[in-house]
C-alpha cells in the first residue's frame, strides 16, 4: 500500500514551548486515519504543518512523496481541507464562495456541488454574515467534498453541525473511502472516527502515544463480560484477569483482559452458561486510558 502521508520524528517548538514531539506516522492510499487528541495534544499543528502553514523545526513531513513545504503548491492542487472553525467572506452568499473555492481549486463537480447543497439543506443565495457555525462549517464541506482530491484532510470537520448533519458527513466521507480517497481525519466525536476509520492516532502532549487499526489496539483495553450461570458465579471472580466484579443472584457483570477471555469460558461452561455476553472496549475506553488523571 503506497503511502500519501508519511510523517517522520516531526518537532515543532513555539519559543519554549515544544508543541511536536518526534511525531510518527503515515497516511495510506485508500485509508481512513483518526487523529485524535484533546485541545492542545498537537493535532492542529501537525495538520498545519501538512498544509504548509507554518514550518516545522525537525523532522520530514511529506504528501504524494513532495516535501509539505517546499511543494506545497503542487500539494495543494491535489487535497481538500475543512478546518473547525470555517471563515467566509461576509458580502458573498454562500454559493458564491462555495463557486470561488471550487474555481480555485480547478473546478470541482458542479452536480456533486448542487446534490451536496440540498443533502446539507443549506440556503446557498444567503449571506456568508448571516449564517451560523454550522452553516460555515457547511458552506466548508459542501466545497471540499465537491473536489475531486486524492487526499481529504478534516480537522474538527462537523464543529457546530447537528447529529443529523453530522451523519451526513461520515456518510459522504464513506463514499470517499469506498472510492479510495486518502483520507485524515481529526475530530473530538470519537464515535465518527469508530465508524469511519480504517486506523487510529492517538496524540498526547505532542507526542504519538498509540497508532493502529481499531482491533490492533482493543487488547490494550478490557471487554466488559456479562455472564450468567446455573452453578455459583462467585467462582470467575478469582480467576486472573477479572476486574470490577459485580454480582446479582447467579449474574454477574465484570471487566477481563482479554487474553483470559478462553479461561472464562472454560471455568463457565462447568458452572452451566444460561447468558454470556462480551462487549469489545469502544474507542472512548482506549482514549481515557491515555488521559484519564
Amino acid at each position: 500500500m503506497s503511502e500519501i502521508v508519511t510523517i517522520q520524528g516531526l518537532q515543532k517548538n513555539f519559543g519554549k514551548l515544544q508543541a511536536l514531539r518526534d511525531v510518527n506516522f503515515t497516511v495510506n492510499a485508500g485509508e481512513v486515519v483518526g487523529f485524535i487528541g484533546p485541545n492542545g495534544s498537537g493535532k492542529s499543528t501537525t495538520i498545519r504543518i501538512l498544509l504548509g502553514i507554518i514550518k516545522r523545526d525537525a523532522g520530514q513531513a511529506k504528501i504524494f512523496g513532495k516535501d509539505v513545504w517546499k511543494d506545497s503548491l503542487e500539494i495543494h492542487k491535489r487535497i481538500s481541507y475543512v478546518p473547525g472553525d470555517v471563515t467566509l467572506w461576509g458580502s458573498l452568499t454562500g454559493g458564491e464562495i462555495i463557486d470561488l473555492f471550487l474555481k480555485l481549486h480547478g473546478g470541482g463537480d458542479k452536480k456533486k456541488r448542487d446534490y451536496l447543497i440540498k443533502r446539507f439543506e443549506l440556503d446557498p443565495k444567503k449571506k456568508a454574515k448571516g449564517y451560523s457555525k454550522g452553516n460555515r462549517q457547511k458552506v466548508g464541506l459542501i466545497a471540499a467534498l465537491s473536489a475531486d482530491s486524492d487526499l481529504y484532510i478534516f480537522d474538527e470537520p462537523t464543529s457546530g453541525l447537528d447529529p443529523l448533519m453530522e451523519a451526513i458527513f461520515q456518510e459522504e466521507v464513506e463514499k470517499l473511502k469506498n472510492a479510495g480517497k486518502s483520507i485524515l481525519l481529526s475530530s473530538h466525536i470519537l464515535s465518527e472516527v469508530e465508524r469511519l476509520a480504517d486506523k487510529v492516532v492517538i496524540i498526547r502532549q505532542g507526542e504519538i502515544v498509540e497508532t493502529g487499526t481499531l482491533d490492533e489496539l482493543r487488547h490494550l483495553t478490557r471487554s466488559t463480560v456479562t455472564l450468567a450461570t446455573e452453578g455459583d458465579v462467585t467462582e470467575i471472580a478469582a480467576i486472573d484477569g477479572v476486574f470490577d466484579f459485580q454480582q446479582k443472584d447467579n449474574e454477574a457483570t465484570f471487566s477481563v483482559d482479554n487474553q483470559y477471555l478462553n479461561d472464562i469460558l472454560a471455568r463457565a461452561s462447568k458452572l452451566g452458561v444460561k447468558k454470556f455476553e462480551s462487549v469489545p472496549p469502544t474507542l472512548e475506553d482506549l482514549f481515557m486510558r491515555h488521559y484519564e488523571g
